[in-house]
């Protein structure tokens, strides 16, 4: 491998003693350990903090704990971890997975391969509290499809994630020069939806297709694979919320738009999700009278370019709280 490039994992806990060791002991197996190991914690009450403590007195590379006076949420605890970070390349680790050993050296290799990409993420087998395997695969259960992944790999992860989110922070690393316009991360966003779409924007995504991690789901879970419709939000409720994220996120676009390659295309495709969006939220409380504004949109195809579900995305609208 020609270039040596510096690697930093910003890890995030909160009340994790249950997990946490395992998360440790798997980045200690990795044939090509970090740089740095950068630990921010939201506040525990629990043994998070001895547990981290007797791991980083043998730890084979510097692990650098913060901890939070008070709590601050999932997205702002990984956006203090990132600023604390000092390599070329921030790999983001939740506290109760298990990385699989060549899960550092891949990705690694995947940027030192490709110079201009912004961001490497992977598949992940989806695994229970016990690390026993259940249902599909990661990217098959965000229905994350093979033309999908064909468009990202081509350098159009930009078109993607404007349909829907593709990237799962836990299996991502990004080049850290592009850190300048994506903090602060709005509290309102997942981050790793925000961190994915900025870069996606301004630089390449690669997609590799391998599981390089176990993603576990538990009932403690901060994110997770938990979702859902929300049917019993109105469309301006549940909507508008979006509209917001979507605006914040233009916002960014514009103050950095010199770091952006045709940046007023992509602000201009911005603007249509963003109408539709607009036109979701303006569906009427009556849900009779909602059909015609959301049959237009449905002609138009915005349900099948802006959503994930097409068409199912459509019937939600129609079905949501009145």
């Amino acid at each position: 491998m020609s270039t040596k490039l510096s690697l930093s994992i910003a890890l995030t806990t909160y009340n994790g003693e249950q997990y946490i060791r395992e998360q440790l002991d798997s980045i200690v197996r990795q044939t090509r350990l970090p740089d740095e190991l950068v630990i921010s914690d939201d506040a525990s009450v629990d043994s998070t903090f001895d547990i981290i403590k007797d791991f980083e007195r043998s730890a084979p590379f510097p692990v650098k704990l913060q901890i939070n006076q008070k709590r601050l949420g999932s997205t702002l605890n990984f956006e203090s971890a990132i600023r604390a970070c000092s390599g070329d390349i921030i790999f983001l680790c939740d506290q109760d997975d298990v990385w699989y050993p060549d899960k550092i050296a891949r990705i690694e290799e995947c940027f030192v391969n490709n110079p201009k990409a912004g961001a490497v993420f992977t598949d992940a087998d989806i695994v229970d509290q016990n690390l026993q395997s259940y249902g599909p695969k990661l990217w098959k259960k965000g229905r994350f499809s093979s033309r999908e992944q064909e468009l990202v790999n081509e350098s159009d992860a930009f078109t993607v994630l404007l349909k829907h989110s593709v990237v799962t922070g836990a299996t991502m690393a990004f080049h850290s020069k592009y850190r300048d316009f994506l903090v602060p991360i709005p509290g309102i966003w997942v981050h790793d939806a925000w961190i994915a779409f900025l870069i996606s924007a301004s630089s390449n995504l690669i997609a590799i297709p391998t599981p390089l991690i176990a993603y576990r789901q538990h009932s403690s879970n901060q994110i997770g694979l938990a979702g859902g419709k929300h049917l019993d939000k109105t469309c301006a409720e549940y909507h508008g919320l979006r509209v917001h994220c979507y605006e914040l996120m233009r916002e960014r676009m514009i103050k950095f738009i010199d770091r952006f390659p045709d940046a007023m295309y992509k602000i201009y495709c911005l603007d249509r999700k963003l109408n539709f969006l607009r036109a979701r939220t303006a569906l009427p409380d009556r849900r009779l009278y909602r059909v015609p504004g959301a049959l237009l949109e449905l002609a138009t195809l915005h349900y099948y370019r802006y959503t994930k579900a097409g068409v199912g995305s459509f019937f939600n609208d129609l079905l949501r709280g009145g």
